[in-house]
């Protein structure tokens, strides 16, 4: 049986498209990674679409600060962001620890 997830903090529809698009890039610079990766060609591209999201993601704070929206709810933000699996998803992009090897 699957747990119940917390609910998504309520987010305007930009802080959502905002969520969403940082964490497609995310996933992407996660599997760029050259830490984690023994091919080159699913990091190629990994890397072709980064170009559109990060695109994207651009778009989204753009379309917020056209909006007034000058200020990031950075604790409602981090929520939503545990809620989609942000912790587990943004350690991919890091170096991972040395093996005991």
């Amino acid at each position: 049986m699957v747990p119940d997830l917390p609910p998504l903090p309520a987010l305007t529809h930009a802080e959502g498209e905002l969520i969403d698009r940082y964490l497609e890039v995310v996933d992407l610079l996660g599997r760029i990674n050259p830490a984690r990766r023994e091919d080159t060609y699913g990091g190629l591209r990994a890397a072709q679409a980064l170009v559109s999201r990060a695109a994207e993601l651009r778009d989204a704070l753009v379309l917020m600060h056209g909006r007034g929206e000058r200020e990031l709810h950075a604790a409602t933000l981090a929520r939503a962001l545990r809620v989609l699996d942000g912790e587990r998803r943004t350690a991919r992009v890091t170096v991972p620890p040395e093996s005991g090897n």
